[in-house]
């Protein structure tokens, strides 16, 4: 059982930046695909970004050249970096984790999920 929790969420302006960060438990971290989604008032889930155990990372065409996604294994936590932000970022951001070296944009591919950090992003 992996325990994923999230911090770093916020208001900024928009242009601002945030970094968010998602600890996990759990002995075989380097061994699991990271992956961050989001979820806006009335919208679907969304894949963001992902970093599968070979460290190759993938984004979303609305946050690429943004948002990067890195992870740390020794300290077990993953991050994700948001610069040039804007409102449309505006969404609850979830960190997840697959039990493998390779996933999707799918999150029905994510064994665990955080419960979430809220990110507000003004105009």
């Amino acid at each position: 059982q992996v325990q994923l929790v999230e911090s770093g969420g916020g208001s900024v302006q928009a242009g601002g930046s945030l970094r968010l960060s998602c600890a996990a438990s759990g002995r075989t971290f380097s061994m699991y695909v990271m992956g961050w989604f989001r979820q806006a008032p009335g919208k679907e889930r969304e894949f963001v970004a992902n970093s599968w155990s070979d460290r190759s990372t993938h984004y979303s065409d609305p946050v690429t050249g943004r948002f990067t996604i890195s992870r740390d294994n020794a300290k077990n936590t993953a991050y994700l970096q948001m610069n040039s932000l804007k409102p449309e970022d505006t969404a609850v951001y979830y960190c997840a984790a697959a039990g493998k070296m390779w996933a999707g944009r799918t999150a029905g591919e994510y064994d665990y999920w955080g419960q979430g950090t809220q990110v507000t992003v003004s105009s």
